[in-house]
């Protein structure tokens, strides 16, 4: 007889080897009809999986987690089946789950068009709706070789080739008409299979090497429920409008071309919003301790060599030589900060010693990575290192949480996720340090009462990590924040303090940032806001719209007195009528727009507009400088008198 431990405590009995699906068809009708998947002892398995001998089960549904992604794992599936279905001669190479979806990559000789994939769509419907079983069977190397190899599939063959000697393969089954190479799990049958979408084509090189050939990858999206997957949807189109790249063109703000791949060529008004942006985070650095400095660009190869930069990142790189020596273009800041501070003596006294850097950085990413404003090639980092003790690690860490929320609410930012990274299986440094550093960050935010989930073994080799993770205002999460504990760099640089009792000892070094990347940071705002930046980080805060040019002087006195006490904006002074002015300048996003005619030039006064078409009326220059001047300060994110 084997027992079956269930996650209410309960045990089950049973005479014989019970499949998954046995086992929750014994609990309940209800639970056996919800069941995709198994965990037996912490294994996914299918339902069809036969529990040998006594174990711990957990049966899996779309409400777990594993249970969507073998959904759509499971749709991925389904798609190559509809390919294979329509397109008999395309072969099929790979296709994983990832973020709210899947894809799968297929060589075909032809682009596929809009009409084959939603003629893709409506086969993968009618397959489901046959309710085919899904069945798993374990082939012996070479069969699988030669048959993929029969069917004209030699992709699939040669991932057969690369696996490992002594690994099962394994294939899945959907009916009769369909095999596919996966370890699985999967769906038991593909009526299961009821909510999905194919969202675009693009293209990918087999393997990622661009040395390959080019294929084409079917992107789409799947759901356990209808009302989820359309929300995914209206969240994707408004992610569209919001795209930094469009708007980063229509309201001038940079532009990027292939003479400087993964490089920005920032606009003066994109300049002025990076600038708005650095210099809050400059205030940042002056208020709370740190010291800011600026380290070399260029470094020489040795010292990347005992960092292990050399051979561990060397081909993400960008390198130089002079005079016979090799050098690295810096691809981030800590090194240098390390030699700041080696440059004198350091003591117990001195320590936690706080450097914050806005250090420019390149990394030679590879060009299909890149991405607009948000992955780059040359970035600048609000970077910062913390030099502190063992015992410092708590005190500075619930520190920097409280800072880092406070400037995620003034950009706007107030839901944020926390997850601490632990120790990988390859690292560096005692179980001890591991012990208290983890200990240290768990209790920071404890202390900071946050709510965190734990990633076990996705710490760094040289520490554990918390990642801080924002969601912008449609839901997307966005990891922009981190504090990393680093037992090793400072020791391999030489790094030391003289302790309290006269000993040299190694500091440990917090590698920490609050915003990361500007570029990537500012790409996030453009999309939060839709391009509709609040008063204090807009790139014009004003601009005076005269009616007609009789009215061009008072407009231009008025933008030069509100200049003059640090407003940024400009007159509109254009021959053209004032509705197409006020029209022109709401689709430039401009927070306030100023109307000046007779009457207002008469009277002293402006026609104050505040962005959204909300009529403000007419009121003194000095009153509307004063509201502007209170949205900056209080970093409001609407104009005031439109929330």
């Amino acid at each position: 007889m084997i027992s079956i431990s269930l996650p209410d405590g309960s045990i089950r009995r049973f005479d014989g080897s019970p499949t998954v699906a046995e086992v929750a068809a014994a609990i309940g009708p209800g639970l056996a009809k919800a069941a995709l998947a198994g965990r037996v002892d912490g294994r996914l398995v299918d339902t069809s999986h036969r529990i040998e001998r006594d174990a711990s089960l957990a049966i899996v549904t779309d409400r777990d987690p594993e249970g969507l992604e073998i959904l759509r794992h499971s749709t991925a599936h389904l798609l190559a089946y509809a390919v294979k279905d329509l397109f008999p001669e395309a072969q099929i190479t790979i296709g994983p789950v990832i973020e709210n979806g899947f894809y799968y990559d297929i060589a075909y000789k032809r682009p596929f068009t809009p009409e084959d994939l939603a003629a893709l769509e409506r086969r993968m419907a009618e397959l489901a709706a046959r309710d085919e079983p899904v069945r798993r069977e374990v082939w012996e190397r070479q069969r699988a070789i030669d048959f993929f190899r029969a069917k004209g599939e030699r992709y699939k063959a040669e991932i057969i080739e690369g696996i490992p000697a002594g690994e099962p393969i394994s294939v899945y089954w959907d009916g009769e008409g369909f095999v596919d190479l996966c370890v699985g799990p999967h769906v038991p049958s593909t009526g299961r299979l009821r909510v999905f979408k194919l969202t675009k084509v693009a293209g990918a090189y087999w393997r990622g090497d661009s040395r390959n050939e080019m294929l084409q990858r079917i992107y789409g999206t799947a759901w356990a429920k209808k009302d989820e997957q359309e929300a995914y949807l209206r969240m994707i189109e408004e992610a569209e409008k919001r795209d930094h790249r469009r708007l980063g063109r229509e309201l001038d703000l940079f532009h990027q071309q292939d003479e400087a791949p993964g490089l920005i060529f920032w606009h003066p008004k994109g300049w002025a919003v990076w600038q708005q942006v650095e210099q809050y985070m400059r205030r940042v650095y002056q208020d709370n301790g740190y010291q800011e400095v600026k380290a070399p660009q260029i470094l020489d190869r040795s010292l990347w060599e005992k960092t292990g930069h050399w051979d561990n990142f060397r081909d993400n790189m960008f390198t130089t030589e002079s005079e016979n020596r090799h050098y690295a273009i810096k691809p981030m800041n800590c090194p240098g900060h390390i030699q700041i501070y080696k440059s004198d003596l350091r003591s117990y006294r001195d320590l936690p010693l706080r450097y914050g850097e806005f250090g420019q950085c390149h990394r030679n990413e590879p060009s299909g990575a890149l991405h607009g404003i948000m992955r780059v090639r040359g970035f600048t980092q609000d970077d910062g290192h913390i030099f502190c003790t063992e015992e410092q690690i708590l005190d500075e860490c619930v520190a920097y949480t409280a800072l880092l929320q406070k400037v995620y609410r003034d950009f706007g930012f107030t839901d944020i996720a926390y997850k601490i990274a632990t120790r990988p299986a390859s690292r560096i440094g005692s179980d001890e340090s591991w012990d208290r550093a983890e200990a240290a960050l768990q209790e920071s935010l404890r202390r900071s009462g946050c709510a965190f989930t734990v990633a076990p073994g996705e710490g760094a080799f040289y520490g554990p990590k918390i990642e801080y993770h924002l969601k912008d205002s449609i839901g997307r999460s966005w990891q922009c924040g981190t504090i990393q504990v680093d037992f090793a760099m400072p020791g391999r640089l030489g790094a030391e303090y003289v302790a309290e009792d006269n000993t040299r000892k190694v500091p440990v070094m917090l590698h920490r940032a609050i915003v990361g990347s500007l570029e990537r940071f500012i790409g996030i705002l453009i999309e939060h806001y839709a391009g509709a930046l609040p008063p204090w980080l807009a790139p014009q805060q004003f601009a005076v719209a005269s009616i007609s040019e009789s009215f061009g002087e008072y407009a231009r006195s008025v933008c030069a007195d509100l200049k003059k006490q640090g407003l940024r904006g400009f007159a509109d002074l254009r021959n053209e009528k004032i509705a197409y002015k006020i029209r022109s300048l709401a689709l430039q996003k401009i927070p306030y727009v100023l109307v000046v005619g007779e009457k207002e030039a008469q009277a002293g006064l402006v026609a104050v507009r505040a962005r959204g078409g909300v009529d403000l009326g007419a009121m003194p220059l000095a009153a509307f400088a004063e509201r502007l001047g209170s949205d900056v300060a209080q970093r409001r994110n609407v104009p005031a008198g439109t929330a």
